[in-house]
């Protein structure tokens, strides 16, 4: 099957979707008109509630959802062939990720710009609202804490090229912020100017890579290494994976251990950096950091979507990959784990997201200009990251080159979810061969794709901690604790939790069966996705009791409910049961199996009180006829 032709195809789709199924929507069953102030210009504060031009709005909003989700869940569930994994994309995109956050986001206009927590109280009762933000809670601090972990380990190990790029926008962001809203510069200009020292830092990094693990290493490693980068055998700019690698396969064990601790050390010191930025991001009024960072970001996004859009169309390779596969590439007795409901939860943001409802209402509501611009925001943001999906999709299975070349990126399960490196190395080699065609160097382009992956995980950690600032407020004010629903307060007790998950060690399994220390975020990780999808879940919950309070058709948001409640759920009680029963007692992941069961019975507590909330609001509509 040609590549190219799988992608115009899904872009028209994409385009007939967005086209009527989301007019109707938006113009029949949850009425988001076209006159009417917004809670942006209700409540204007300068600091959340801010009316925000539209395109910086779209940017910002597309690079908070984006992430790392639509990248490395496709390129992991390509294992179990093209097709499902391609199908998953394009229904789910249009008829469930799609619904799911425009339904949150007009839901929130129509009530004050309230975030999904608050709307829950309001449609479910007290008790719901804090059952909710229980489970958004759970979510966000694990989530941000990985993501600060994972984006400290892509400093230190793999791409040090990224780490000029990403700071050098943040104060590029500051000064455009500040010029646009304070100094009354025209969008346009400022745009100009920030893309272009953007996109020179962009230049600067890949030429220039800080590495933080060289001032920890040995007096003998750095010897080694200046050895072998004096006779060409390592290059100078090397990363501290390549440089561990070529050690280790020099016989220099020692050395290469060396290196591992040292950039180990250099990723915690990582951590504490991103940590203090998330805290900064979370405190400042949303048009100083957060909101042009990630217009500026979003256009990394798009020239980098674009240009690997093209860059498919012209290559149209073939796909090399199976289309449907069940067993492991290396060894075909060995099957792979069950495509149901493993698929459904490894695609998650290119399909369906639970924390976009968060993002949807907590953030983007209450920077929306105009009623009429929750179309395009909410319904097409999600379209477009459907696309990058596909295009994500089509790099690993068509870009690659070869069926021998994609089996070793994909040789079984366990080899392809141990690392974030094997989760996205066909990725990173599919990309740059679409690049190639504008006659990218391959390792330039490498790096190219790997500043985009970094743009997109840093937006989410700075929307992620701001979200979990209002949801530690929401929380404080639902007990009474009205000391923490101070900003400040709240971003610190944040910034403390993502610490914890990124840094507090706790007993888990190592790989040959013995207990080890590892980060609790890691240990906890396996139920992000379950997680996610499962707050999915509960956001079209949502949506369908206020469809049927406002007596309007609830099935376009309860078909979508009832799925992703059968396949987090099944995903739920596996993962609890595959923790409880470990080979050895002492490997039983008791934080695993806590956290899962707190889940199962939040989310059924939370369905009683929705079946309790359609009773009540059915009574009432019987009494008024």
């Amino acid at each position: 099957m040609n590549s190219a032709v799988i992608a115009v195809v899904v872009t028209v789709l994409f385009l007939l979707g967005y086209r009527f199924y989301a007019t109707h929507l938006a113009a029949r069953i949850f009425e988001v008109g076209t006159n009417g102030d917004t809670p942006s210009h209700r409540y204007e504060d300068g600091v959340d509630f801010v009316p925000s031009p539209p395109w910086m709005l779209f940017g910002h909003h597309f690079a908070s959802i984006a992430g790392l989700g639509p990248i490395a869940g496709p390129a992991i569930a390509v294992i179990w062939g093209w097709v499902p994994a391609l199908a998953w994309v394009v229904i789910g995109s249009l008829f469930l990720g799609a619904v799911h956050d425009f339904a949150a986001l007009a839901m929130s206009l129509k009530h004050d710009g309230k975030s999904i927590g608050d709307l829950t109280g309001v449609i479910l009762g007290a008790r719901g609202r804090v059952l909710f933000l229980i489970v958004t809670f759970f979510l966000l601090a694990l989530a941000m804490g990985v993501f600060a972990l994972i984006v400290a380990q892509i400093f230190a190990f793999l791409y040090p090229q990224t780490v000029i790029p990403v700071f050098t926008l943040i104060v590029v962001a500051v000064l455009m912020g500040y010029a646009i809203y304070r100094l009354k510069v025209g969008i346009f200009p400022a745009t100009v100017a920030g893309l272009a020292l953007t996109f020179l830092a962009v230049w600067v990094g890949i030429n220039h890579p800080v590495s933080l693990h060289g001032g920890f290493l040995s007096e003998k490693t750095r010897t080694a290494i200046a050895a072998s980068v004096s006779d060409g055998s390592l290059d100078r700019t090397a990363s501290a994976g390549a440089t561990k690698a070529w050690l280790a396969s020099q016989g220099l064990t020692g050395e290469a251990d060396d290196v591992n601790a040292a950039a180990t050390r250099a990723s915690n010191i990582w951590i504490y950096i991103l940590l203090a930025y998330a805290c900064a991001a979370s405190i400042l009024p949303v048009w100083l950091l957060l909101q042009p960072r990630d217009y500026l970001n979003s256009y990394q996004l798009y020239i980098g979507i674009g240009a690997l859009f093209i860059g498919l169309l012209v290559a149209h390779s073939t796909i090399v990959a199976p289309a449907v596969n069940f067993v492991s590439v290396a060894d075909p007795s060995v099957r792979l784990p069950s495509f149901f409901p493993l698929l459904f939860i490894t695609i998650a943001c290119g399909a369906i997201s639970g924390f976009h409802n968060l993002v949807a209402s907590g953030t983007t509501a209450r920077q929306l200009d105009l009623a009429r611009q929750a179309r395009p925001i909410a319904y097409g943001g999600m379209l477009v990251e459907g696309l990058l999906a596909v295009i994500v999709l089509m790099a690993c299975t068509a870009g690659v080159g070869t069926y021998e070349k994609w089996a070793s990126f994909y040789p079984g399960w366990a080899q392809l979810t141990g690392t974030l490196v094997s989760q996205l190395a066909a990725f990173f080699y599919g990309a740059a061969t679409f690049l190639e065609v504008f006659h990218v160097p391959r390792p330039f382009g490498q790096a190219v794709v790997a500043v985009v992956v970094v743009g997109f995980a840093m937006t989410t950690l700075d929307t992620g901690t701001r979200l979990l600032r209002y949801n530690i407020q929401e929380l404080a004010e639902g007990f009474g604790l009205k000391r923490f629903v101070n900003r400040y307060l709240a971003s610190i007790l944040a910034v403390i939790v993502l610490g914890a998950v990124a840094l507090l060690k706790i007993p888990a399994a190592g790989p040959d069966g013995a207990v080890v220390m590892k980060p609790a975020g890691l240990v906890i990780w396996q139920l992000f996705g379950t997680a996610n999808q499962l707050l999915a879940c509960l956001g079209l919950l949502i949506a369908t009791v206020y469809l049927i309070k406002v007596g309007k058709p609830s099935f376009y948001t309860a078909l979508p409910f009832a799925f992703m409640l059968l396949v987090s759920g099944w995903s739920l009680v596996e993962n609890i049961l595959k923790a409880w029963s470990a080979a050895k007692p002492e490997l039983r992941s008791w934080p695993v199996c806590t956290v899962g069961a707190v889940l199962m019975v939040v989310t059924f507590w939370l369905a009683v009180e929705a079946l309790f909330a359609v009773r009540r609001y059915k009574r009432a509509a019987q009494s008024a006829a």
